[in-house]
């Protein structure tokens, strides 16, 4: 996978509607105009936004993905914040893990665009670490075309 430059957790924030600690990714690796991969450690902080009892559940790999898939949006589309994206369904949905949150090595989220573009695509995704899948399956992922900034990445 081709890469212009690593991106820092703050130049990618501005590709998506999440700021602060929702902001859960730390950097992109590599993309091109059809994969992405980003790296993550705020599985393990405890102020992550979707913790519940101190807990991070697997499932919560799906928004990790997810906001992947957007900051790749708006990198194919010229480093503009793309307009909201939201999931319309996710399919072959596989955990390998019940948490993440106990997960020692930082999290790798790749995506890649299967098919699609305009306002509709199908991305394929998966979230691993130190080398093992932790989480892995296509969404099926709808741009609002009023262009709103308001809906999940």
């Amino acid at each position: 996978m081709p890469m212009t430059r690593p991106m820092t957790r703050d130049e990618l924030a501005g590709l998506i509607p999440h700021a602060g600690t929702m902001c859960l990714l730390d950097g992109v690796l590599a993309w091109d105009r059809s994969r992405i991969r980003c790296i993550a450690r705020s599985h393990r902080a405890p102020d992550n936004p979707l913790r519940h009892a101190g807990r991070l559940a697997a499932l919560c790999g799906v928004e990790y993905a997810s906001q992947a898939m957007a900051v790749h949006g708006g990198l194919t589309s010229g480093g503009e914040r793309p307009p909201a994206g939201y999931l319309a369904s996710l399919r072959d949905l596989a955990c390998h893990v019940a948490r993440l949150d106990d997960i020692a090595e930082d999290l790798i989220i790749e995506a890649e665009n299967l098919t699609g573009e305009g306002s509709r695509m199908i991305y394929g995704f998966s979230v691993t670490a130190g080398g093992r899948e932790l989480l892995s399956g296509r969404a099926a992922v709808v741009i609002d075309a009023g262009g709103t900034d308001r809906g999940v990445a």
